[in-house]
């Protein structure tokens, strides 16, 4: 695993973080493979829904920890944790994302991308499940 490598990773994930939290939908779209895809509510949602699910969530502050990556030649897995701070009332949702990455001719993308949220009771869950109905 090379230095150059986790921090590729790294920030491509620093670039999830604040693109998200600034609402950039495109940059967002733009550290995932084009097949890549987002889990959470016990669904699986494709990148062409992601635009309408972004405008959907709640808007604040996406504080993400360094993630723990493990590589193996051009494919990578990785863990790392969330605190999402919403902004009107300043309420967090806690948790961590499990990822698969892949390294392409523009670099390393997220290929998957699977939130799961850490309750007051201590249970690790995906979300209460249809939190988010796409269109038909």
């Amino acid at each position: 695993m090379s230095t150059d490598d986790v921090v590729a990773i790294q920030q491509l994930l620093a670039k999830y973080a604040v693109t998200i939290t600034q609402g950039d939908v495109e940059g967002l779209l733009s550290v995932f493979t084009p097949d890549g895809t987002y889990s959470a509510f016990g669904d699986v949602f494709t990148l062409d829904l992601f635009p309408k699910m972004v405008a959907a969530a709640p808007k604040g502050l996406f504080l993400t920890g360094t993630a723990l990556v493990e590589i193996d030649g051009d494919e990578a897995t990785g863990t790392q944790p969330l605190c999402f701070i919403e902004h009107s009332k300043h309420d967090m949702r806690i948790g961590y994302y499990s990822d698969t990455y892949r390294r392409t001719p523009d670099g390393w993308r997220l290929r998957t991308r699977k939130m799961t949220f850490i309750r007051r009771s201590g249970a690790h869950d995906s979300g209460r499940p249809h939190a988010y109905e796409p269109a038909p």
